[in-house]
């Protein structure tokens, strides 16, 4: 079978790297994570991936608890590095060339974000993982991925999640109705506040025509099933078909 798409952005929570612990990084997971990652790679798919930080960090609850906002925006940031590191290791361990680029100029640890660097690793078949979300505070890694898919000019944003399997009308965990939707557009998501991104990184997807699919991570070979264009989770779109 032939891969749907040549160049996409793959998004996966900070909570899927904790695995069943619910916090920090799961080693065992983030192996799993690697290896899916590596299925894909071998079909010649160019990935660039972002990781969330919530599994450390979260700038919102920082804040919260009285933190400064833009303050606890950074340290989230940083979370995203440490799980990027993380990442890195665990692919390159099973012989992926992997690249961390930074919107934190952090050298002695990973490459700045150069978009023109980061297009021509993909093309040499290198992983890219986006850390540090977009440098800036008020931004969550939603919108980085969202930024640097139009960027790259990607194809598709694939979004990993670690508890459910699609996009619901309310939490499947709560609401034993909720209905699983196979296909949204992406003012459905914002008008109904699905919650499936912030409305700056929906905003952004609808804008530039990017398609975003949302599906579990915990089912082994999901990402490949996705790139090779299986009907799995829910897409969001600018229009449905």
């Amino acid at each position: 079978m032939q891969p749907a798409f040549k160049r996409v952005v793959l998004k996966v929570s900070g909570e899927s790297l904790a695995g069943q612990n619910g916090y920090g990084i799961d080693g065992l997971m983030i192996s799993e994570i690697a290896e899916q990652i590596k299925e894909v790679v071998q079909l010649g798919v160019e990935v660039a991936v972002v990781c969330g930080g919530g599994n450390i960090w979260r700038g919102i609850a920082g804040s919260a608890s009285g933190i400064d906002r833009s303050t606890a925006d950074y340290m989230g940031m940083l979370a995203t590095v440490m799980n990027s590191l993380a990442l890195q290791d665990a692919l390159e361990s099973i012989d992926v060339p992997t690249r961390v680029q930074t919107s934190i100029a952090m050298q002695q640890i990973a490459e700045p974000y150069i978009r023109r660097r980061a297009i021509r690793h993909l093309e040499k078949g290198r992983v890219v993982i986006f850390a540090a979300g977009t440098g800036n505070p008020f931004f969550s890694t939603d919108t980085t991925a969202a930024l640097r898919a139009a960027e790259i000019e990607a194809e598709v944003i694939l979004m990993a999640k670690n508890k459910v399997d699609g996009v619901y009308s309310a939490d499947p965990f709560v609401d034993p109705t909720a209905e699983k939707f196979d296909q949204l557009t992406y003012m459905e998501v914002i008008s109904r506040n699905l919650g499936v991104m912030d409305s700056t990184a929906s905003s952004l997807c609808m804008d530039n025509n990017i398609p975003l699919i949302v599906f579990a991570i915990t089912e082994q070979g999901n990402i490949k099933k996705v790139v090779l264009g299986e009907k799995i989770g829910t897409i969001v779109k600018g229009s449905v078909d």
